[in-house]
């Protein structure tokens, strides 16, 4: 539901809006590679909720919300929108989501604002009231042609219009000057047409100066709204004497444009306790991999070592967010150069820029990138009668895939894929915290179109969570930023400081940052991620956790197949 003093704006802004969009082409998504979705697992309260928002590609417009209550007896669940820039004050009443099944509410929300936002869920029941936001990007990525077939009719009722509008003013000039009964003079036929010719030339110019306003109206919001994935550049710089550099620089060329292309880069806050996760995957095999953390050496500058890794063209996926919650993948390809008699796979001799920084050489996928239908080589074993997959890890502990849904996934179905560590004996191995949770994940696809990294409660940054649930009690109707030169120089101390704390230290201050997760394992030697593939292909997923100590990363491949519905 909309507020009434809201209405009026809402359906001006629909129609613009709308009209403008279905001239324009589409756009490529933003935070995290082709998979636009937002999963949420979670405690609230006495419910355990799986809470899965599809946001719009056009704004205004409307997400899909579903919420599948995992337990706890819940009897009505409201959804509202709230957005970072605006905050709780400034946010329209609640819709309740309808029960569409035993334990499972759907419903829309309707996104007005483009930016940082989230969708605040209030859970009432037999087991009492609970509340929990979502986080969600509320940006135009997507835009649609108009329909052929609309574009005919719109062009036909505005000619009937335009011909309706003449003919009416002549009319009005000659035949609606006459008495009733009264004949038409010969003269009103040449006065007709005076006046209808003057009527034509108005409407003339007045629908040339519409259609330049418009272009300009719309070039500008083409320009300054639509989302536009900002640029980086990347290199390798060799050294003779000791590890490569990977210099990371942000392109700033088009943020004096303004609008969506404008990022406060002096307002970078740390996810986990890094103000950038990178992720580096080697193509076409996917075969080697790293997850490294840069230092901010400038305000758009980052670097970091490069671990000893085999030669070749490389995916390249940096994670930043902002202070308003805003996270963004920043993507690039890179080169990393043949340094065959330094080179040490499986993650030895690490020449680290941060101390939780790994990395993997492992095999190649074993499928090509567009095939079809070939058996993968995560379905190694059966659990319980269960496909599952083993992945050996570099302390000689082992991986397992547990209760895997099917060989072949679905795209669309929300998953909650299930990993377990055994030692190698074969026995359970209790995970130690890694950068504060029990471990994180990063799936690609085999042509790296698709790239997300995974969290035991969700798909979204904990740090845009812990910014927008703050936004949320703040009562002022306008975020006021501080300095951004102090902001940015407290952060580096932060993050500086972290890197100094001992491991047991640094996970209970990242901890104590976080919003409470209530997300314990029953198994302490388990960790889980909520995922739902956006697309058929063959996916890669690197699953890394932490025990005595080391970061351990196991590799899994899995087929994923279009769904039903």
């Amino acid at each position: 539901m909309v507020r009434p003093f809201k209405m009026k704006n809402f359906l001006v802004r629909v129609l613009l809006y709308s009209l403008i969009l279905s001239f324009t082409p589409s756009l490529f998504a933003f935070a995290h590679i082709g998979s636009p979705g937002v999963l949420v697992q979670k405690q609230a309260g006495k419910y355990q909720v799986l809470v899965n928002v599809i946001p719009p590609d056009v704004v205004p417009g409307t997400a899909k919300v579903t919420v599948y209550v995992e337990s706890g007896r819940a009897s009505s669940i409201l959804a509202r929108p709230i957005y970072f820039s605006s905050g709780d004050e400034g946010a329209p009443v609640h819709d309740e989501l309808q029960a569409v099944a035993e334990n499972r509410y759907e419903g829309v929300v309707w996104m007005m604002d483009s930016g940082s936002s989230s969708i605040e869920l209030n859970i009432d029941g037999p087991d009492g009231k609970a509340s929990l936001v979502a986080p969600v990007l509320s940006v135009p990525t997507r835009m649609e042609p108009m329909p052929t077939g609309t574009g005919v009719g719109l062009a036909a009722l505005g000619i009937l219009l335009i011909v309706l509008f003449i003919t009416t003013v002549g009319a009005s000039l000659a035949d609606g000057t006459l008495k009733p009964g009264q004949s038409i003079p010969k003269s009103y036929g040449r006065k007709r047409l005076v006046g209808m010719g003057i009527a034509a030339i108005l409407l003339g110019v007045g629908l040339t100066g519409w259609r330049t306003w418009w272009t300009s109206w719309a070039d500008g919001y083409r320009n300054h709204e639509l989302y536009a994935p900002t640029p980086i550049q990347t290199t390798v710089k060799a050294k003779a004497d000791g590890p490569s550099v990977l210099a990371i620089r942000i392109d700033t060329s088009h943020f004096a444009e303004g609008g969506i292309k404008r990022r406060r880069l002096g307002f970078i806050v740390p996810d986990h306790g890094k103000l950038m996760h990178v992720f580096l995957a080697r193509t076409p095999g996917l075969d080697a991999f790293a997850h490294l953390h840069p230092d901010r050496k400038e305000l758009d500058q980052f670097e970091s070592n490069l671990p000893d890794l085999p030669a070749g063209q490389y995916l390249l996926y940096a994670d930043v967010v902002f202070r308003s919650g805003f996270a963004e993948t920043l993507t690039d390809t890179i080169t990393i150069p043949d340094r065959s008699s330094k080179t040490v796979a499986g993650g030895k001799n690490r020449p680290q820029t941060d101390p939780d920084d790994s990395w993997l050489v492992t095999e190649a996928m074993g499928v090509k990138p567009t095939a079809v239908g070939l058996p993968h080589l995560d379905d190694d074993m059966v659990l319980c009668g269960i496909p599952g997959a083993s992945s050996k890890l570099s302390d000689g502990s082992t991986l397992l895939w547990t209760d895997k849904p099917a060989a072949v996934l679905e795209t669309g179905t929300p998953y909650v894929l299930k990993f377990a560590l055994a030692d190698a004996q074969g026995k359970p191995a209790p995970l130690e915290p890694y950068l504060g949770m029990s471990g994180h994940a990063a799936i690609v696809r085999s042509d790296g179109t698709v790239y997300i990294h995974l969290h035991p409660v969700g798909t979204y940054s904990m740090a845009a969570e812990t910014f927008l649930v703050d936004r949320i009690a703040d009562t002022t109707r306008r975020f006021q930023y501080p300095d951004a030169t102090q902001f940015r120089d407290s952060i580096d101390r932060y993050v500086a400081r972290l890197k100094q704390l001992p491991e047991a230290e640094k996970n209970a201050l990242l901890l104590a940052g976080m919003p409470a997760m209530s997300h314990p394992m029953k198994v302490k030697n388990m960790v889980e991620f909520p995922y739902a593939f956006p697309r058929s292909g063959h996916y890669r997923i690197w699953v890394q956790v932490k025990r005595n100590g080391q970061v351990l990363t196991g590799v899994f491949d899995t087929q994923v197949k279009d769904g039903l519905l």
